[in-house]
């Protein structure tokens, strides 16, 4: 999948005209990619769109229009898309309950480094965790991570021939799988693999 380029973005004008149909369109699109893994966890995976959708909002929000801006807003959200050999996403763990929350990223640490994917027939394949900073300290780990699954050549071709595809969190202080992944994400996730 090619990174996003500076001339495909839509200026700020344009963006605030489009915005409301845009914003729609990417919305139904991340309710197919967006996955819970138990009660507690919920992985959104990116793509294109989604990750675009995140830079237009930015430079919205920020209201940057100037080019060493938006260039930064490309660099700092284009690692999100897929390159065609992997499925990258964004795991939100959820506790609304703030002393909850504390308590429990303070016994997940490291569950990044806990999740799995797995095409059918295959080994798990375990992710990459925040290769753009660490996210954890010796005390907690965060409740937002990036993740990569890099998959090898014959599971990619399986993913793209309709083989089932699950996913799972097998941490000591948190476990879950969902197998399979609803069809519809299961689809729209092969579409991230390249032919």
């Amino acid at each position: 999948m090619p990174a996003i380029r500076r001339d495909s973005l839509m200026t700020l004008e344009q963006y605030a005209r489009e915005r409301s149909r845009f914003r729609a369109r990417v919305l139904e699109h991340k309710k197919v990619r967006t996955l819970p893994v138990g009660p507690h966890v919920t992985l959104i995976f990116e793509d294109e769109l989604t990750v675009r959708y995140q830079i237009q909002e930015m430079l919205r929000v920020e209201r940057i229009f100037e080019e060493s801006g938006i260039q930064d807003e490309l660099a700092a959200y284009n690692p999100l898309v897929p390159d065609g050999t992997n499925l990258k996403a964004t795991m939100l763990i959820e506790f609304p309950d703030p002393a909850e929350r504390a308590r429990r990223l303070a016994e997940l640490i490291d569950i990044e480094d806990h999740v799995w994917i797995r095409v059918a027939g295959f080994e798990r394949v375990y992710a990459i965790a925040d290769e753009d900073m660490d996210r954890e300290n010796e005390h907690k780990t965060s409740a937002v991570h990036f993740l990569r699954f890099e998959l090898a050549a014959d599971m990619r071709h399986a993913l793209r021939a309709g083989g089932s595809l699950s996913a799972g969190i097998d941490h000591p202080a948190y476990e879950a799988t969902l197998d399979p992944i609803p069809l519809a994400a299961q689809n729209s996730l092969a579409g991230d693999i390249a032919r």
